[in-house]
């Protein structure tokens, strides 16, 4: 098993707040000026309330390759309302300013960051009070030109595993990870599945084997069922494209209470069945 780098973080101390509860972190995800700047800063305050752990911010990109059709299509609204990666920063000013504790990551793929500069990113990141960063297409072994200078100012560079991951690579992103490893739950785009796969459990055991990070389950999970089942066997469980899918049902005015009931339901859902002793 790897040695864990030692960075404390608000989100270490988030998942072993959970562990104590024995519960499985939540871990919402929305976009970046989806449907509009102005929502999304209401959006992350009724997430903390319906009971997020840790939030996942998307910044809008053009090509999101990681992401299926609902979180694409929000990348594209969030950019044709002009959003920009400083507007996202400045969403987590705002939260940390109006008081809100838990624990934001910026997930976004490499070329903005790229274009907007890796250490200013990390400077203004850390300033604005971002804890971390998931960039899915940025490999584990290609890392290293934004690990150091994440790492140097507290801020956690998360990576992502897949059941199609061999141990050379399961191995290497345990030797470099901090805050915990996203574990994408199938192979394929983001978006809400029916069910979770029967090779889970045995796929979490083989990460687990390697690492004793935290591991959050993500892609698919779509109702408390599978929040449930995911948080039997991980640290923390992933909800992106199903909460989007329901925002969008709901006017804009109504979408903070939309957001803050369907988060609830999962909330609740993450408690674990009581070991039998």
């Amino acid at each position: 098993m790897s040695t864990r780098i030692a960075v404390s973080t608000r989100i270490q101390k988030t998942f072993d707040g959970a562990r104590a509860e024995n519960r499985a972190a939540l871990m919402p995800f929305i976009t970046a000026g989806y449907p509009s700047l102005e929502m999304s800063g209401k959006l992350l305050d009724a997430l903390v309330e319906g009971g997020a752990d840790i939030i996942e911010l998307g910044v809008p990109f053009s090509d999101p390759l990681a992401d299926g059709a609902t979180v694409q299509a929000s990348s594209q609204k969030a950019l044709d309302n002009g959003t920009t990666l400083a507007d996202c920063i400045e969403l987590v000013r705002a939260f940390r300013e109006r008081g809100g504790t838990i624990p934001i990551l910026l997930m976004g793929y490499a070329n903005p960051f790229f274009q907007y500069g890796i250490e200013r990113l990390g400077r203004d990141a850390a300033t604005a009070g971002v804890d971390g960063f998931l960039i899915p297409d940025l490999p584990s072994d290609e890392s290293e030109e934004f690990q150091l200078p994440f790492r140097a100012l507290g801020l956690d560079l998360i990576y992502f595993l897949a059941p199609t991951s061999t141990d050379r690579r399961i191995a290497d992103v345990a030797k470099r990870a901090t805050g915990f490893i996203y574990c994408v739950a199938l192979t394929g785009v983001t978006g809400a599945r029916d069910q979770l796969s029967e090779e889970l459990p045995a796929y979490i055991s083989r990460i687990r084997a390697m690492t004793d990070l935290p591991l959050t389950i993500g892609f698919g999970i779509s109702k408390p069922e599978h929040v449930a089942a995911a948080a039997e066997i991980a640290d923390g469980v992933v909800v992106a494209s199903a909460l989007i899918n329901h925002l969008d049902t709901l006017p804009t005015e109504a979408q903070p209470e939309g957001a803050r009931s369907f988060v609830r339901q999962l909330a609740d859902a993450t408690h674990r069945t009581p070991r039998q002793v």
